[in-house]
């Protein structure tokens, strides 16, 4: 609690995050880019999928971070309905629009791969599909939230509200290659077997990582523009009073 009480302070905040910022942001370009090339253009091909799997490399860190993205985002508005941290709804809010670039990333990577394997570009019965899909439209309300209710205060109270119901769904993309038989494959990492190789796993954990620290740095730069934004708006108000 002491170290969000200290970065609860904007003034602090600004002073500190400039350099995680950017450099955050450069190590995840970085990290993609470097990633994408070796799985795209060096690693084998699947044994099973060919070619076709590359799209692998790109997707499933792309999965993994809208589901943390949103992860984040409910835990920014945890703290923001219990403790009022002003940075906390500043967190949530700057994190929404970087989570669901991702997962819209995620869905369309996932149709890519979905239409060699599959024969299909979309497939309504699939749970983990249309799950996501889900989560994708709790991200545009979030944000829908944000822009439609008459002060910030009502817009956080209602988007971190929002934002915690639709935690119930996290588990549910996580869990429902094993709770329903449908077409999406079970899970290949972090389980008991080795269902996939190092030459796999390598360019997949580099570009998962490079997202990561991409999703750090775009949304630190996103609070810093958040807080510079109602600073503006703060010295306009009383402008205008003293004009007045």
């Amino acid at each position: 609690m002491a170290v969000l009480s200290y970065f609860a302070n904007p003034h602090r905040f600004m002073a500190v995050s400039r350099p995680f910022a950017w450099g955050f942001t450069a190590l995840g370009a970085a990290l993609i880019l470097y990633g994408a090339y070796q799985g795209l253009f060096v690693a084998p091909p699947d044994y099973q999928q060919g070619d076709a799997a590359r799209i692998m490399y790109i997707h499933v860190g792309s999965m993994w971070l809208s589901v943390f993205a949103y992860a984040f985002m409910a835990g920014a508005s945890f703290v923001s309905i219990i403790w009022r941290h002003a940075i906390a709804d500043v967190a949530a809010k700057s994190a929404a629009p970087i989570g669901a670039a991702f997962t819209a990333l995620g869905l369309v990577t996932g149709s890519i791969w979905g239409k060699p394997m599959w024969g299909t570009w979309w497939e309504w019965g699939d749970a983990r599909i249309v799950s996501v899909l889900i989560l994708f439209f709790i991200y545009l309300a979030y944000m829908a939230i944000w822009q439609a209710m008459e002060t910030p205060q009502k817009a956080a109270r209602a988007a971190a509200i929002l934002c915690l119901v639709g935690v119930v769904n996290l588990p549910i993309i996580h869990f429902s290659v094993d709770w329903w038989n449908t077409l999406h494959q079970s899970q290949t990492f972090f389980t008991g077997e080795e269902k996939a190789t190092i030459d796999f796993k390598v360019p997949m954990y580099t570009v998962a990582l490079g997202y990561l620290s991409l999703f750090g740095g775009l949304t630190l730069l996103n609070m810093r523009a958040e807080i510079m934004l109602t600073r503006a708006e703060m010295l306009a108000q009383r402008k205008m009073t003293t004009a007045g």
